[in-house]
């Protein structure tokens, strides 16, 4: 039995356990996005309607979470649009669709509520197969022009996008204070941080930049 469904105040633990378990040791030794979705149901720009879990036979497994953003074209326009993220499944439910399904079912809901548009920082492998593709496709870079790999784009509506050049500028909630970050952590079970090679392949990716 799958369900997806808007998360709920009685989930809150329950989700960023699971962010925890999803994302120790992937890119760094430990990891923050537990921290970021602690901190990020407060902050202006979350989008609680785009705040989503799915359940197996009763038991959360994964989230998503969404912010607004903006891009700015070289006029001063803005556009407003979205960016999501934290997005995670349980490691013993990866690769079984269920990402899959959660991501898909924000995207219809988010182009319900009249968004076109959505930016993300991922590994193309993960996203690409879900209709992303690179920013500079789109000719959207970040403030010192540059186009990362990792950044990706899609159009929740053909031709939302017209050309033009745009700079994306995420959600200040992003920001995240490391020190803050830390002292939540060691509220918590104590885990191991440990190096692995994901991690690297993580820095080598997110450091990329498309010429």
């Amino acid at each position: 039995m799958i369900e997806i469904r808007n998360e709920e105040e009685r989930d809150y633990k329950k989700v960023e356990e699971v962010t925890r378990a999803a994302f120790w040791n992937l890119y760094v030794p430990g990891c923050d996005e537990h921290y970021l979705t602690h901190i990020m149901r407060s902050h202006e720009d979350f989008i609680r309607d785009l705040d989503f879990v799915i359940e197996v036979d009763g038991e959360i497994v994964g989230n998503i979470m969404y912010t607004k953003a903006k891009l700015i074209d070289e006029s001063g326009e803005e556009k407003d649009i979205l960016t999501f993220g934290p997005v995670c499944i349980l490691p013993e439910y990866q690769r079984a669709g269920y990402g899959k399904k959660i991501i898909e079912h924000s995207f219809d809901k988010a182009a319900a509520l009249g968004f076109d548009v959505i930016v993300i920082f991922g590994n193309p492998g993960n996203y690409v197969s879900r209709g992303f593709k690179s920013c500079k496709k789109y000719n959207i870079c970040v403030s010192d022009g540059g186009y990362p790999a990792a950044m990706l784009v899609k159009e929740l509506k053909p031709g939302a996008l017209d050309g033009r050049k745009w700079i994306y500028h995420q959600s200040a909630v992003y920001e995240i204070d490391q020190e803050e970050a830390r002292r939540f952590d060691d509220s918590l079970e104590k885990w191991e941080k440990k190096h692995l090679p994901c991690q690297e392949e993580f820095y080598i990716l997110s450091h990329a930049i498309l010429q």
